[in-house]
């Protein structure tokens, strides 16, 4: 199993600062997160982040939790995707999902639809240019939202064929761990509630996903299980709870602190700890 930090709270300087600090400490990723708009967190530009984090670091996974694709113009994604995995030399990844519909760039912008049905169509779109862009070849795109013609897109990726792209499964929703069964690997969420995940409801979620794979004729591995959230200050309740969730085929944790409470600071230590296990 791998570990991620997500910059949840902080200023610019301070989220960079937090994932120096989870480098040298041995985490193996540093996430900020997509939002605009949203309750009382500051609207930091994502990709400028992870640009600047690109830099100051050389060796974590970069991301956010997560991406909403849907969102934004396709041309502008690819351009974003190109530039940090050629700033961080191929050490971009990309968790994408509908985004939440309290976000306001989500649910409260006119011309963008806000069902969750629509908003998937959009990611499904956006996911398919983004794929075509990245073959470094000369194409032409007519979808139901966006349409281009004759675009080709340089350079190629560092990572080939394209970042790995994380997409979020809704449990125990098949149309949404189908979607996700199709690419890299799997954000695991629950549909309806904010429950913590046990060891034996995320089996069986891993275990829907790669039956999903094998229906679509793709290959069991490799393949992403991830999930977010907070683990338990205890230690050895918290080694326990990892030695199942890995047992249970989860290959990525991110250590994920939402709560208002949470203080820079708080995060910078969280950091300097190191991962948790």
């Amino acid at each position: 199993m791998r570990f991620g930090i997500t910059g949840t709270w902080g200023s610019p300087s301070e989220l960079l600062e937090v994932a120096v600090e989870a480098e040298r400490a041995g985490w193996d990723g540093w996430f900020t997160w997509d939002g605009v708009s949203l309750g009382d967190w500051p609207s930091w530009a994502p990709w400028t982040l992870l640009g600047a984090a690109a830099q100051a670091t050389s060796r974590l996974r970069l991301g956010a939790v997560v991406f909403a694709p849907g969102r934004r113009l396709p041309w502008e994604l690819v351009r974003d995707v190109l530039t940090v995995d050629h700033l961080s030399g191929g050490r971009l990844v990309l968790p994408v999902g509908l985004g939440v519909t309290d976000d306001a760039a989500v649910a409260r912008v006119r011309g963008l639809p806000s069902a969750a049905r629509d908003r998937a169509a959009l990611l499904d779109e956006s996911l398919e240019f983004l794929e075509r862009a990245l073959r470094g070849e000369k194409f032409s795109f007519d979808g139901a939202a966006h349409g281009i013609e004759d675009a080709h897109f340089l350079p190629l990726p560092v990572q080939r064929p394209r970042p790995p792209v994380w997409v979020v499964g809704a449990w125990p929703s098949d149309r949404s761990l189908a979607r996700a069964a199709r690419w890299d690997g799997v954000l695991l969420q629950r549909l309806r509630s904010e429950e913590p995940w046990t060891p034996e409801d995320a089996a069986r979620a891993v275990t829907r996903v790669h039956e999903l794979r094998a229906e679509q004729g793709l290959p069991d591995e490799p393949y992403d299980v991830v999930l977010d959230g907070t683990l338990p200050t205890d230690r050895a309740e918290r080694a326990d709870r990892l030695a199942a969730l890995a047992e249970a085929g989860v290959t990525w944790w991110i250590e994920s602190h939402w709560a208002p409470a949470t203080k820079p600071a708080d995060l910078l230590a969280l950091a300097r700890g190191g991962p948790p296990a």
